[in-house]
C-alpha cells in the first residue's frame, strides 16, 4: 500500500472514531440528562401535597398512568433524532468532498473549503489541485518548446538550401568560371546538401526529442577558420543584396564547443544579418579573447 493510500485510510478512521465518539458522547449525555429531569420532577411533585382538583396533580396522574409508554418513547425518539443528526452529519461531510472532488480540476485559482473536520482531507486535495495545476503548466510549456523547436529547426533548413540553390545558380549562370573554383563550389553545394539531409532526419526524430536530454559533443575548434568558412559559404546571399561582410578575430582562436550546434547559432545570426540588412550595407563579426572568454 502506497504512503498516500496509509494517510488517507487513517484520516477517514480518525475522522469516523471522531463522528462515532461525538455521538456516544451526545447519547449518553442526553440520556443521563433525561434521567435527571425526570428525576428531579418526581422529587419536586413528592414536596408538595395537592388537592384532587389541582392542576398539577392532575398532569401529574396522567404522565404516572402512561409513564411506561411515554419514557420510552422519549428516550427513543430523542435518540433517534441524534443519530439522524448525526447521519446526516456524515452525508454533509461526504457531500462537501464529492463537490471539492469536481472543483480540484476546474481552471482557477479558488482553493477548496471544507467543514473544519475535514482540514486533514482539505489540505491534501488542495495540494492534489496545485499538482494537478503545476502539471498541466509544465505539459503546455514542454509543448511550447516541443513547437518553439520545430520552428527554428524549420528556420534551420532554410540556411544549407539557400547555400545549395546560390552556388548552383553561379555555376549555371557564370558560364568563365575556373574548373578549381567549380569543384570548390560543388563541394560546399554537396556539404551543404548532406547537412540539408541531416536537419530533414532531425525534423523527422523531433517527436522523440527531448530538450531535458541535450548532451554538447565538445571539441576543440578553431573559431578563426570556422567563422571564415561561413562568411565564404554566405558568399552568394552577399551578393545578392551586395553586402561586404568583414571578420575581425586574431588568426588562430581556439575554443571547445559542440562544433555542430555553434555552427547552427552563426548560421541562424548571419542569415539574420543578411536578411534584415540594407543594400549596399556591411556586415561586421568580431571576435574578442578576454580572460578565457570569447565574446563574439
Amino acid at each position: 500500500m502506497s504512503k498516500n493510500k496509509i494517510q488517507t485510510s487513517r484520516e477517514v478512521k480518525k475522522l469516523s472514531r471522531r463522528i462515532f465518539s461525538e455521538m456516544i458522547l451526545f447519547i449518553v449525555v442526553f440520556n443521563l440528562a433525561s434521567f435527571l429531569i425526570f428525576y428531579l420532577g418526581i422529587s419536586f411533585y413528592q414536596m408538595f401535597s395537592f388537592q384532587e382538583w389541582d392542576l398539577l396533580y392532575r398532569l401529574a396522574q396522567w404522565f404516572q398512568l402512561r409513564m411506561s409508554i411515554l419514557i420510552p418513547g422519549y428516550l427513543i425518539i430523542g435518540n433517534g433524532l441524534l443519530l439522524l443528526y448525526f447521519w446526516r452529519k456524515i452525508f454533509s461531510y461526504v457531500g462537501s468532498v464529492l463537490e471539492a472532488t469536481e472543483s480540484m480540476y476546474q481552471q482557477n485559482d479558488q482553493l477548496i473549503v471544507l467543514p473544519r473536520q475535514l482540514q486533514a482531507t482539505e489540505m491534501k486535495m488542495n495540494q492534489i489541485k496545485l499538482d494537478v495545476k503545476r502539471n498541466e503548466q509544465i505539459a503546455r510549456a514542454a509543448e511550447q518548446r516541443k513547437n518553439d523547436l520545430v520552428v527554428y529547426l524549420a528556420h534551420d533548413l532554410k540556411t544549407p538550401l539557400t547555400s545549395v540553390i546560390g552556388y548552383l545558380t553561379l555555376l549555371r549562370d557564370e558560364r568563365e568560371i575556373s574548373e578549381e573554383l567549380q569543384k570548390i563550389y560543388l563541394g560546399i553545394s554537396l556539404e551543404k546538401a548532406e547537412r540539408l539531409e541531416d536537419l530533414i532526419n532531425e525534423f523527422f526524430e523531433i517527436t522523440r526529442f527531448n530538450l531535458s536530454s541535450i548532451t554538447l559533443e565538445k571539441s576543440r575548434v578553431n573559431l578563426t577558420r570556422m567563422l571564415e568558412q561561413l562568411i565564404f559559404e554566405f558568399q552568394p546571399m552577399f551578393k545578392d543584396k551586395n553586402l561586404n561582410c568583414e571578420l575581425k578575430i586574431d588568426p588562430e582562436v581556439y575554443w571547445k564547443c559542440d562544433v555542430d550546434k555553434m555552427q547552427r547559432v552563426f548560421d541562424n545570426l548571419l542569415r539574420n544579418a543578411v536578411n534584415y540588412s540594407f543594400e549596399n550595407s556591411p556586415i561586421e563579426i568580431q571576435a574578442t579573447v578576454t580572460n578565457q572568454e570569447i565574446q563574439i
